[in-house]
């Protein structure tokens, strides 16, 4: 058997493993889901905030947000400032906002065209939660790709040594993760899925960090325009699966 087909084994393996070890990984088994529209960036970040601490409480149930922002790059708490390749004058000129947040990742965009994913959801406690948290954020995106007909999948880092974070199609990236999680298990930001975003603003930055690797949308796979009302129905459904939980 070649190195490649034994690591897409492996590699579905483990997806099936975690996609079983989903049941009752939340604390609570019913997920609220809200579609916002478009929300500058700084607005989402607050009612994210006021959610979790209301989720710690327990005087909110889990949530998860689902919206497009306006041009925006962010930078997570280990970002490489340098990645940031545009110009101060243009990022002004083009009216763009940039923001350095507490999410794990480095440098990616935001903008018109994609749909952000905020889980504010109240993760089991365990050592390795957080860990299988974005694994099934993965698996929901994958799942969700599926329903196009494509295959999505992690991709291994050239040093043979772990995996990207993120979902992929054809070696280009379609889907960004950064995530937080408190103190009380709340998790905080989210994905990001390119629908059909634009995706030039991706040339300003080194999305990621990962500097031989181009950014993809699922118009530009598919060669086609992509409703986002479609792909939010899609994610919904992938959600409530992966993490065995019922609508409110």
């Amino acid at each position: 058997m070649k190195r490649g087909q034994w690591l897409s084994i492996v590699y579905q393996k483990e997806m099936s493993i975690l996609f079983d070890q989903t049941v009752n990984t939340l604390a609570s088994g019913c997920c609220q889901f809200r579609r916002l529209g478009t929300v500058e960036y700084m607005s989402a970040r607050a009612l994210q905030q006021n959610l979790a601490g209301a989720r710690s409480s327990s005087q909110a149930p889990d949530t998860l947000l689902l919206l497009e922002h306006p041009p925006t790059y962010t930078l997570g708490y280990n970002s490489n400032s340098d990645n940031v390749l545009a110009s101060k004058q243009w990022i002004k000129e083009n009216n763009i906002a940039v923001y350095k947040v507490d999410r794990g990742g480095d440098v990616t965009f935001h903008g018109p065209g994609q749909l952000i994913g905020y889980p504010v959801i109240q993760l089991a406690k365990g050592p390795r939660e957080a860990v299988l948290y974005i694994r099934r954020l993965e698996k929901v995106l994958i799942s969700v790709l599926q329903c196009w007909g494509l295959r999505g999948t992690r991709l291994k880092k050239p040093s043979g040594h772990g995996f990207y974070t993120g979902v992929w199609v054809g070696g280009e990236k379609v889907a960004a993760i950064g995530i937080k999680v408190d103190a009380n298990q709340v998790t905080q930001h989210g994905f990001a899925l390119n629908v059909h975003t634009d995706l030039s603003y991706f040339n300003k930055i080194i999305a990621c960090g990962i500097k031989d690797r181009n950014v993809t949308s699922l118009s530009r796979i598919l060669e086609r325009e992509i409703v986002m009302e479609e792909v939010m129905d899609r994610v919904e459904w992938a959600f409530q699966r992966v993490f065995a939980v019922e609508p409110t």
